[in-house]
């Protein structure tokens, strides 16, 4: 609304106030950045180039395979455990910034091209092979970082448990209940000597009572399972 459509409506009764619709630039991947920030240091798309082949070669391609095979693992690393999502992280600005220069203003791959890339192109046996190939060489160029600061993320299982359908729980076997699956995470800062990071020294606070996963040895166990 307004009478300029490139300028945000303004309110008389009080003109600090603007309303203005930003949805297209609103996200809650945003952690997501610092993960794509990541696998550029590690060399990732390096990687991609060295160890998969594109069979899609002659055909009219869109989208390059480094930035399918990034959404198809970033929506994964965000919760979205299917391609359903696909049409609508398609523009969603973590997912069309963390692209090439090609999807920053076009969007990433809808459902459909998504996963047709992910059951043809990847299920190759050549790309299967790569794929094992360049997640050891990633490991490896990570276990390299030298470096005597470490961030050790302590994680332990933890149910949450729900009363009904609701979207996105599941039957849990060790459990034995309905409920949401959780992994909750603590961050430990240490001192490490490499290279097999021990003996560290912790600085982080004990987790208590307050924790959403309290220590104990049963969630401990578990963590482990």
């Amino acid at each position: 609304m307004g009478e300029r459509r490139d300028r945000p409506f303004q309110l008389s009764f009080n003109s600090s106030l603007k309303v203005d619709f930003q949805g297209s630039r609103v996200t809650s991947d945003g952690g997501l950045v610092l993960v794509r920030e990541l696998d550029e240091r590690l060399g990732l798309s390096e990687l991609m180039e060295r160890h998969l082949s594109d069979s899609r070669r002659g055909k009219n391609i869109q989208l390059p395979l480094a930035d399918l095979l990034r959404q198809s693992i970033y929506s994964r690393l965000a919760g979205y455990e299917d391609v359903n999502d696909a049409a609508r992280l398609s523009q969603d600005p973590t997912f069309r910034l963390i692209g090439s220069r090609k999807i920053w203003e076009r969007g990433a791959a809808l459902t459909s091209r998504l996963q047709s890339f992910e059951t043809e192109v990847l299920t190759q046996a050549d790309n299967l092979a790569g794929l094992a190939a360049l997640n050891r060489e990633l490991i490896g160029r990570a276990e390299a970082i030298d470096s005597s600061r470490r961030t050790v993320l302590d994680m332990d299982s933890t149910e949450v448990a729900v009363y009904g359908q609701q979207e996105q729980s599941a039957y849990n076997g060790h459990f034995e209940s309905t409920c949401y699956h959780r992994c909750c995470c603590s961050i430990v800062k240490a001192t490490a000597s490499p290279p097999n990071c021990g003996p560290a020294t912790s600085i982080a606070p004990t987790a208590g009572k307050n924790c959403c996963c309290p220590r104990s040895s049963g969630s401990r166990r578990r963590a482990k399972k």
